[in-house]
């Protein structure tokens, strides 16, 4: 699914309304429309008291129209303008002159005003701003958005949450809005998905206005949001007539004295993510442990205690580096005469990244469309430092397409950056920020590349894989208790869910008798 920025919103509008001949109140009445099933559906008449706070713009245009189908449908209501500019929209004035004809008289509020009754039983719509919102709200807004947090009614917010800007991340965070469901016309947001910004929603859903699907199709994004529909395509189903050989050799070089563990799950996850063949280059003092644990699994050894000379025989076609490695001298030596040598595809994780940071002449060594795996400090000591998520977002884009690489973003929703496009990712949970857990996306990474996926291709789906069988995994061990290992175990599920079709529940037949 597509994220659109505001200025293609507004775009999508005006060629929606141009090309199917409507007018831009006719596609706020739809939006109401659909706003007002939804709460329909699951209101179903309840006497609960909906205070409808709109401001006077097009966001509040929608909540206007909003009202006049509540108070159609015999709902108790209360309709508030927050006056907050002298300007008034087009579209806001037509559907204040319909709620009038219907004799709901709305009450103005301004930096004067004392603020209604809001009772804990009651519902919140939150119309106040919209996405063309530019400036931070004024200060008699922030105490009405206080006021409504104070009351701890149910917040529905129309759109985006009111205070929430689209392009940047609010200075204060007493000025935006916290709701706990967000109606979100068309597209979710980018804000929705990023740590400092979606913290003011708790769960969202999109609502189908009928924008011009030939625009939607035609017009490119900076983001995308992956889901399970987004990576079927991406799937390459297995041949009767298939062998190993066919599914391609990851080697997995890594480990130090104590930290065997890691190349053990990345290794491990490769194998488990379908690679036909998998070898692990640890140092000597990881031999047993490999051998014992994976017996699945080929090893190949360096030095004692740690990797200090990179040299091996075998023909692998993507190669994982740097999990569990440690970063001293013989070993940032060994990386630098391998990579001058490498022409294989490469997943570089963990102690490979800090290397890397240290000596950025190396990165100018990686083959073209490496795969890249931060966690949030590794990212930091490649990039630099960065305000906000949207600066960070923007440097590792520039960072991309300086080394034409793949960075796999890691967090709640892990974004892969290729050059100036973003993919988001929609798995996972927080049962997942544990020991380990790095080091399995790394192996599984490996192996979809060893498996003909295109490194892009392997990072979008390979993430989406890490994320579901961590969602499959938690239904099992709760939050606390799950561990990496439990991630490889359920990569199996997670394929079998990507062919699951939703349940359609059967309706019981009656006894005629």
């Amino acid at each position: 699914m597509k994220l659109f920025s505001a200025e293609q919103i507004y775009s999508a509008d005006k060629f929606t309304i141009e090309k199917q001949q409507i007018t831009s109140d006719e596609l706020m009445e739809r939006a109401a429309v659909q706003i007002f099933n939804w709460m329909h559906l699951r209101l179903q008449g309840a006497p609960v008291k909906i205070h409808l706070f709109c401001g006077i713009g097009n966001n509040g245009g929608d909540g206007i129209a909003l009202a006049r189908h509540l108070q159609e449908h015999g709902y108790d209501i209360a309709v508030y303008v927050v006056n907050y500019s002298k300007t008034r929209s087009k579209d806001f004035l037509i559907n204040m002159e319909r709620l009038k004809e219907r004799k709901v008289w709305p009450e103005f509020l301004d930096s004067d005003s004392t603020f209604p009754t809001i009772g804990k039983e009651d519902i919140i719509v939150d119309a106040i701003f919209g996405i063309g919102l530019n400036r931070p709200p004024s200060d008699w807004v922030i105490k009405l958005i206080a006021h409504f947090h104070k009351s701890q009614a149910f917040i529905l917010s129309v759109d985006i949450p009111s205070g929430l800007f689209t392009d940047r991340v609010p200075e204060n965070k007493e000025a935006v809005v916290k709701a706990n469901f967000v109606l979100s016309f068309q597209t979710p947001k980018l804000v929705f998905f990023l740590p400092q910004t979606g913290i003011y929603l708790e769960q969202w859903e999109v609502l189908d206005i009928g924008l011009d699907q030939e625009f939607l199709m035609n017009t490119e994004t900076e983001y995308e949001l992956i889901a399970k529909n987004e990576v079927l395509p991406l799937y390459i189903p297995r041949t009767k007539f298939s062998h190993k050989g066919i599914y391609g050799h990851s080697l997995i070089i890594g480990g130090s004295y104590g930290k065997i563990g890691a190349v053990l799950l990345a290794a491990k996850s490769a194998l488990q993510i379908g690679s036909g063949l998998v070898t692990a280059y640890v140092p000597k003092c990881g031999y047993n442990s490999l051998q014992t644990a994976i017996p699945e699994v080929m090893v190949i050894t360096d030095g004692e205690e740690t990797i200090s000379n990179i040299d091996f025989e075998i023909s692998p076609k993507v190669i994982g580096i740097g999990m569990g490695m440690g970063t001293g001298k013989d070993t940032v030596k060994a990386l630098e005469t391998f990579l001058k040598g490498n022409t294989m595809p490469l997943v570089i994780d963990a102690d490979g990244l800090n290397m890397l940071a240290k000596h950025k002449e190396l990165l100018s060594l990686l083959p073209a469309a490496s795969i890249l795996t931060p966690h949030p400090k590794e990212l930091e000591r490649l990039i630099g430092k960065w305000k906000d998520d949207f600066d960070k977002l923007n440097k590792t884009k520039a960072f991309s397409k300086k080394y034409d690489c793949i960075v796999v973003v890691k967090g709640a929703h892990t974004i892969t950056i290729h050059k100036d496009k973003g993919y988001v990712n929609t798995t996972g949970n927080p049962g997942m920020a544990t020991a380990g857990s790095g080091d399995v996306l790394a192996g599984a990474l490996t192996g979809l590349v060893a498996q003909k996926y295109s490194p892009l291709h392997a990072a979008i789906f390979g993430v989406y894989l890490h994320g579901k069988s961590g969602d499959v995994a938690v239904e099992r061990t709760g939050y606390q208790t799950l561990t990496a290992s439990h991630l490889i175990e359920s990569f199996g599920d997670a394929y079998l869910d990507l062919f699951k079709l939703p349940e359609v529940p059967v309706k019981e037949e009656k006894n005629s008798e």
